[in-house]
């Protein structure tokens, strides 16, 4: 087990390129299995998840190849479904959240998938309802065998509908839509997920010959075709990555410039920072974060305190709510943080209390945060990734604290920043990590 120690207190400066979209990738290869022709992917992260994906991807048949870094090609030609089976796929695929996108596609072109009950964060309850009602109304059978945890689908024959989905889930809009591209005839999929990611996936299928229309709306059309074809694909920057970059410049009083954020897609999250007191300017597709001696986050007009909550798209991804989080720590003002998604994600506050900050837990899901305004530095501390969003944090919080920090089980962190402290160390950060 890894671990990062930091030595916080000191401005960083420089640039600094964001990795490519984690969660667009794991559904961006995921569907590169609806087709067997050979499908190129570039700028992919080369992050835990994805590399275990790719793993997976391997022993399941497909050809794999890295052409160059965070440059991959895929082929699904010959797929051993008798390795779906398998104690080794269970095992692999349990430990990889976004293993469970898998099924759409194998559903689609194969008329079956399987899938042990995926892991991932531990931050609450994330329910697989939506996905497999989805595949139900498109004419499978599911089941689930409670005493194994794994979960099978099966159809002869896909075909079309009208759905209206219970919750507008990312990955389970994006399982579904690739599920309903090879179906017979119309799928109609109401209160659909519409993050870039979903609409990138869109993009992509359409590519391969696909007929999706309605894309970046809560309304997608979905015309089924009998066959796709190759493509290349091009990921986004990580727009969670780079959120935590403006709220690590912020934090650290740093001056950086983060490179090539593909400023269009960023939606409500560069508002928000300056609703924190954030300042930054757009320089082209970059955005430059000067150095902050002080912050302030604004009120409500009737002078009420501010509150922060995450919202489907495209209102603010729950991600980022850990961040802004431990940026108010340091911010002055107060600030209510909502995190309406998941029952465990704020849980990690306890780590930033020890370290000095004002916080309030108010419920599994609220926290209040009183800014100290930069006069009181965090404390230095021994504290333990719970969860990849919660772990940047620490880590934000350890940068800025006066002394010698000791972050603990960074494998979480691994999981979705790809060679963070070797970034960060290139800005003067002193991060070492110790396996």
């Amino acid at each position: 087990m890894a671990t990062f120690e930091v030595k916080g207190g000191t401005p960083l400066q420089g640039d600094i390129w964001p990795q490519g979209a984690k969660n667009e990738a794991l559904q961006i290869l995921c569907a590169a299995l609806l087709t067997p022709e050979r499908v190129e992917i570039h700028h992919v992260p080369e992050i835990v998840d994805v590399m275990q994906l790719l793993e997976l991807f391997q022993k399941m048949g497909v050809e794999v190849e890295r052409i160059s870094a965070q440059h991959y090609a895929l082929q699904a030609r010959n797929l051993d479904f008798a390795y779906l089976q398998s104690d080794d796929y269970r095992k692999r695929a349990a430990r990889l959240r976004g293993s469970v996108m898998m099924i759409g596609p194998l559903l689609s072109r194969f008329g079956v998938g399987y899938i042990p009950k995926p892991g991932g964060d531990k931050i609450g309850r994330r329910r697989l309802d939506t996905h497999f009602i989805g595949f139900q109304k498109l004419g499978a059978e599911f089941d689930f065998d409670s005493n194994a945890n794994f979960f099978s689908v099966k159809a002869s024959k896909l075909k079309g509908c009208y759905m209206l989905l219970d919750e507008a889930s990312v990955t389970g809009t994006a399982n579904i839509i690739m599920a309903a591209v090879l179906a017979e005839g119309t799928t109609t999929l109401y209160n659909a997920a519409c993050e870039p990611y979903v609409q990138q996936l869109c993009r992509m299928l359409n590519r391969m010959g696909a007929r999706i229309s309605g894309i970046a709306s809560n309304l997608l059309t979905i015309e089924g075709v009998t066959s796709l074809h190759g493509t290349s694909h091009t990921l986004l920057p990580d727009m969670i990555e780079v959120g935590s970059f403006i709220g690590m410049a912020a934090m650290t009083q740093s001056e950086i410039t983060i490179k090539e954020v593909s400023f269009e897609n960023l939606g409500i999250i560069p508002a928000q920072f300056a609703r924190m007191g954030i300042r930054f300017e757009q320089r082209g597709d970059d955005l430059y974060i000067p150095r902050h001696d002080h912050y302030e986050i604004e009120s409500f007009i009737d002078g009420s305190i501010m509150t922060i909550a995450d919202a489907p798209w495209p209102g603010l991804t729950p991600d980022l709510l850990s961040v802004f989080l431990v940026v108010a720590t340091q911010a002055k003002g107060a600030v209510l943080i909502h995190q309406k998604m998941f029952e465990s994600r704020l849980f990690f506050v306890d780590k930033l209390i020890d370290m000095g900050a004002q916080i309030i837990l108010c419920d599994p899901h609220r926290a209040t945060v009183i800014g100290h305004n930069h006069q009181i530095r965090l404390r230095a501390t021994v504290m333990s990734s719970p969860d990849i969003r919660a772990g940047v944090a620490l880590l934000i919080a350890a940068l800025s604290a006066e002394g010698r920090s000791i972050i603990q089980n960074v494998e979480q962190i691994d999981r979705g920043y790809q060679n963070i402290d070797g970034r960060l160390n290139a800005l003067g950060a002193n991060i070492r990590r110790i396996e």
